[in-house]
């Protein structure tokens, strides 16, 4: 979702955007995820060109060469050096791990956990219907159902989750057309396996460590290979909710 924002503000012509991320993210959708950059250096998503930083000066020199710079802040200590004027808390962790209203003067949050005009000015529905990407100046989000969208018919069965603790392994790859009952890959010796027929369209790094429960893949019914390297349209409706909430704010 964070990348689906800052591929919509960057078409937008709004380029000077900083990622803060963890040091070792766990996306599944990786292909469409400038999160890449942490582990690869830099990542390319629809065109646009993010690239892991590591100083400050690193930031203003990525921006003159017209791309997103990653860096690895899971704390925002970058808030204070560089006084942003827009602050966008996209973890979608389900709550505040410690936002602030005062972080910026426009603080964005998306999904369940904020309260805006509390915690911070606006928040964006991130549920999927009739409400997604809606902007909420005052309450909060409709909260988290736990139940995944319904993509072809499937909600739930089309995510993969760790069954245990451990390593997770896998000679697949994303992109993959794969059958009922597949083996994916493995958590330590614990095979998981796809309970439907689709594409792999998204697939945790072999290699990370994963606790159980933790989404490790996500199974498209519709079989499309060029949806594994595309935003969805979830994170683009969510986009565009951000780039309004902005252009709302500093157009009063």
């Amino acid at each position: 979702m964070a990348t689906g924002v800052a591929c919509r503000l960057f078409a937008s012509n709004l380029r000077r955007i900083l990622l803060l991320e963890t040091a070792s993210p766990l996306a599944v959708r990786r292909h469409v995820s400038f999160c890449e950059a942490i582990h690869e250096g830099g990542k390319l998503v629809e065109r646009i060109e993010a690239v892991r930083v590591s100083k400050l000066a690193e930031i203003f020199q990525t921006w003159e060469r017209g791309k997103i710079a990653v860096r690895v802040d899971p704390c925002g200590e970058s808030l204070s050096s560089l006084a942003p004027d827009i602050f966008i808390d996209a973890t979608l962790a389900k709550r505040n791990l410690g936002l602030s209203i005062n972080d910026a003067p426009l603080v964005v949050a998306l999904g369940p956990g904020f309260v805006a005009g509390k915690d911070c000015h606006v928040v964006v529905e991130t549920n999927r219907g009739h409400n997604l990407g809606r902007l909420l100046w005052s309450g909060k989000a409709e909260s988290n159902t736990g139940i995944p969208g319904d993509i072809g018919g499937y909600t739930k069965e089309r995510v993969l989750r760790s069954p245990e603790e451990g390593f997770f392994t896998t000679e697949r790859k994303i992109g993959d057309l794969v059958g009922v009952g597949e083996v994916i890959g493995r958590v330590g010796n614990v095979e998981v396996a796809t309970p439907i027929n689709g594409i792999i369209r998204g697939l945790i790094r072999p290699g990370s460590s994963v606790q159980k429960g933790l989404k490790i893949g996500d199974i498209d019914p519709r079989g499309e290979r060029i949806y594994c390297e595309t935003i969805s349209e979830k994170a683009r409706s969510i986009g565009g909710a951000v780039l309004e909430a902005i252009l709302a704010a500093y157009n009063k």
